[in-house]
């Protein structure tokens, strides 16, 4: 029993071998083709073999039944001609044999003869004997020879048996050289008695030479025999053999004689040769023509064929084997470098890779396995059973645990995947993946995902947390406020603080980023120490915190809050070596009260936290519903700008500048007003911080430049027009295109167009500004630098890019003439802009004695309500008209 279940195993074990090997298989195929193409060629060779002999047998039959046919005709015609000579013999009404004789014997019955047989061509003509044998005429001669047949067969056995007519029969000759086949017909009298017989005689020649017609080829032979075995005429011709008798032998030979058609193999008694034949029985006469072929002679065309088809199947089988070898070596070769690729990708793997067959045992292992364990590589190689390798990694003590259990756990599930994490003595996470192999047993493979797993910690915590404070970040907030609100239901309250730094900016500006990171963490730290374990602070993101307080609704409870976190705040903080000073502004929305939607709260605390940094900073603000009022006041107000351009509500008003020196208008500037149908004029302060917000800026800028344009074209040559660029206009990289538009369709001279731009775009990128500038300057339009002194790096700008007028801001202006005054400063722009050939224009000038004041300082122009308001177009030409009237 066990030798027999050993034996199963190694039998399903070479089998498994077998379907796994492609290369076994090409070869079992290639022996199997090779073997398939010898049977085909056997079988081929066969049977055109067997088409050789069928032929040659049709080639015999077709032979002999011609001939048949032919000599039935002939020897018909030479029964016809005895019978008539017969008959005409008879009808003397001779009745003894010596009246037949008399009257036979004579010249007139020569002549009837002669006349009768005059159509033949035979040897012996037409021969009358009387009873005795004796030749008494003749067609061929008279007088007759001195013949006498008395002696031969035929005229014996005519004579002696009465009930026989007729006999055939092959005698040497004796009225020419050579045998005669004799065909000799009985004459009787009225009573039956025997007169005397009438022959004609052929030569076997003249039969032979009709056989030769049929060119029946080499080796093959046509005769005729009487049926009694006696050979009458042969080709190939051998005298010896005319007149023989072969009706001997076997019962095959004996059938031919006896049988009305024969054809079959059989060997021949003449030459002993094997040979087809085919015989058939004259209808009119006792004979058998007979033709054979030897064997290897109609097998002689065969021979040729089968040498091409073994020649063909051999140069086929040595080319298969060619070709299997070349295979052979072509996938041994590759075999062996993938099976060299496969070791290095295993061992190179980061995984360890294990694969058992069905019987549990080990095909595949990889380096990485044994290093991972510790693994000794002469216990753990290919043919070791499963169980043996984990008591090894148990023995190397890599493995704790019940190894019987272990293995029946993981054998019980082969057929499933599995994947499991487990950790070692050493604290590795190992992960175990095992997958079932298409033709039974599994693929295992361990992974060491200790460091992915901690990675994903890692990541997991990033992802709710923020890198810099390790505070709580915006995801995980939110979360933790969703569970705060549907905690309402239960009377839990909880308040929203909304927390942004003040002055961060600066900080980061001025200081680096680097004290600004440290900034936040301190802040961070000081939050956390104003908060108890229930609350939450999370970071938002840039210098904005937020923090949830659990448990309380009440205002003044959260105030006291607010204050604490600004006194936390306000202490000096360290930043490596810097003391920096910092404060916050802080927004508070509570729950309930303010709401119980968590994107509401949010809303909330942050329109308070806006609340707090519009009024001044370094305070806080709880939320009150007016918040929500400006908030919807303001979106109507961007609703309704969006629409006031479609509408016609924007106006275009100009305010003049005035030459110091001269005291007159030399430009103006176009100044946008909106007539809003129901607020009546909304002040450009109120609306235009929303149209840069929501980039309509850009589209209503356009149409003012286009408006003062067509409005300036109808102006005085000397007028110039001033038109502002906001930074979103500059930004949209078209400003030039549109410029070059606007003049183009008002047809205003480039040089009366004046475009005045903040520092405000050129902070932003000031290479990029800088390029737009010159391809405004490239149009021939002026460029003014407005609001000059109010930004960070106003003297680098004028160094490297030369405009055309400084517009001094209105907050320089409107403290001159007293004490402390910003003089020294204007006087500082003025010599600035002069000493680079440059205008000044001063803002907001409302009195006499500031227009002075600029006027002795050496500012250039002026603008302001002390000559005129913005005013719009009619007005503004009433003023040029007045002007031009005056002067």
């Amino acid at each position: 029993m066990g030798a027999s279940i050993r034996w199963t195993a190694r039998t399903r074990a070479l089998l498994r071998r077998w379907r796994g090997a492609p290369l076994t298989w090409l070869i079992a195929g290639g022996f199997v083709l090779m073997l398939a193409t010898a049977i085909g060629t056997a079988l081929t060779v066969d049977r055109f073999r067997q088409n050789a002999i069928e032929s040659g047998r049709d080639s015999l039959e077709n032979a002999v039944r011609m001939l048949a046919r032919h000599f039935d005709r002939q020897f018909e015609d030479f029964a016809v001609l005895q019978k008539s000579i017969i008959a005409e013999l008879e009808s003397h009404g001779i009745e003894s044999a010596e009246i037949f004789r008399s009257e036979m014997g004579t010249l007139a019955v020569h002549e009837v003869l002669r006349a009768k047989a005059s159509g033949w061509s035979d040897v012996a003509g037409a021969n009358v004997f009387d009873s005795r044998g004796v030749l008494i005429n003749s067609s061929r001669q008279w007088p007759v020879a001195d013949i006498s047949i008395a002696d031969r067969g035929y005229f014996n056995r005519l004579k002696d048996d009465p009930a026989a007519q007729e006999e055939v029969e092959v005698v040497p000759g004796r009225l020419g050289n050579g045998p005669a086949i004799v065909f000799a017909r009985r004459i009787s009298g009225p009573h039956g008695e025997f007169l005397g017989l009438v022959s004609r005689a052929i030569a076997p020649e003249q039969l032979e030479s009709f056989f030769a017609s049929t060119g029946l080829g080499e080796d093959s032979s046509i005769a005729m025999h009487h049926q009694n075995g006696q050979l009458l005429a042969r080709i190939p011709h051998v005298e010896a053999m005319i007149g023989q008798n072969f009706r001997t032998g076997t019962p095959e030979q004996m059938a031919v004689f006896e049988r009305t058609f024969v054809t079959t193999q059989l060997a021949s008694p003449i030459d002993g040769k094997d040979r087809i034949v085919a015989s058939r029985l004259l209808t009119g006469e006792p004979l058998v023509v007979v033709a054979t072929k030897s064997l290897d002679a109609t097998l002689a065309t065969w021979r040729t064929q089968t040498k091409f088809f073994v020649t063909i199947a051999a140069l086929s089988i040595g080319l298969l084997v060619l070709t299997l070898f070349l295979i052979f070596r072509q996938v041994t070769y590759r075999l062996s470098l993938e099976k060299q690729r496969l070791d290095t990708a295993m061992n190179t793997m980061t995984q360890g890779l294990l694969m058992f067959d069905q019987d549990e045992r080990l095909i595949v292992c990889n380096r990485r396995y044994i290093e991972m364990y510790g693994l000794s590589a002469a216990v753990v190689k290919p043919g070791v059973h499963f169980r043996d390798v984990i008591r090894h990694r148990r023995d190397t003590g890599s493995f704790e645990g019940d190894v019987e259990a272990y293995c029946e756990d993981i054998l019980s599930n082969v057929g499933r995947t599995k994947s499991a994490i487990v950790e070692t003595a050493d604290g590795r996470l190992i992960e175990i993946k095992n997958q079932p192999a298409a033709a039974g047993g599994w693929l295992a493979t361990h992974d060491d995902v200790t460091e992915r797993i901690r990675a994903d910690e890692r990541i997991a915590h990033l992802a709710h947390y923020d890198a810099l404070t390790d505070l709580p970040n915006r995801v995980l907030l939110r979360g933790h406020l969703e569970r705060r609100v549907a905690e309402l239901a239960q009377g839990k309250p909880f308040a929203i603080l909304y927390i942004d730094v003040d002055e961060f900016k600066g900080v980061n500006d001025s200081l680096g980023h680097e004290v600004g990171d440290e900034l936040l963490r301190q802040v961070a730290n000081r939050l956390r120490a104003c908060v108890s374990g229930n609350d939450m602070v999370a970071r938002l993101g840039g210098d904005e915190f937020a923090i949830v307080k659990a448990g309380t609704s009440d205002p003044a409870e959260l105030t006291a809050l607010a204050e604490t976190i600004l006194k936390a705040l306000r202490a000096p903080v360290d930043c490596r070596g810097q003391e920096i000073p910092t404060d916050a502004s802080i927004g508070i929305a509570i729950a309930p009260d303010h709401g119980d939607n968590l994107d509401d709260l949010l809303k909330r605390a942050d329109l308070a936290m806006y609340a707090a940094k519009s009024q001044g900073r370094r305070t806080f603000r709880l939320f009150v519903p007016e918040y929500d009022a400006k908030v919807r006041q303001r979106r109507q107000l961007e609703l309704d700008l969006r629409q006031a351009l479609a509408r016609g509500e924007f106006e275009v008003h100009y305010q003049p500048l005035v030459d110091l020196t001269a005291n007159v208008v030399t430009g103006c500037e176009a100044l946008l007003r909106w007539r809003h149908p129901e607020r009546g004029m909304v002040s450009p302060a109120e609306f235009i911080p929303v149209a840069e917000d929501t980039g309509l800026i850009g589209e209503i800028g356009e149409w003012v430049l286009k408006q003062a344009c067509v409005e300036a074209a109808s102006w005085p040559g000397r007028i110039h027009i001033a038109v502002n660029v906001s930074p979103v206009q500059f930004r949209s990289r078209t400003l030039a295109l549109k410029v070059a538009a606007a003049l183009a369709e008002s047809g205003l001279a480039p040089g009366r167009l004046e475009l005045e731009i903040t520092e405000t775009v050129l902070i932003r990128d000031d290479e990029e500004a800088l390029a737009i500038l010159q391809q405004l300057r490239e149009l021939g339009v002026r460029i003014a630098l407005d609001d000059f002194g109010t930004g960070y790096s106003s003297l680098s700008y004028l160094h490297r890019f030369p405009f055309d007028k400084i517009k001094i801001d209105r907050s320089f202006v409107s403290d001159i003439g007293q004490s402390e005054d910003s003089s020294p400063i204007v006087q500082a722009v003025v010599h600035m802009a002069a000493a680079r050939h440059m205008a000044t224009t001063a803002e907001g000038v409302e009195t006499e004695a500031q227009a002075e004041v600029l006027r002795q300082l050496g500012c250039s122009q002026m603008q302001g309500w002390l000559f005129s308001p913005a005013v719009p177009a009619a007005k503004l030409k009433q003023l040029l008209a007045a002007q031009a009237v005056a002067a």
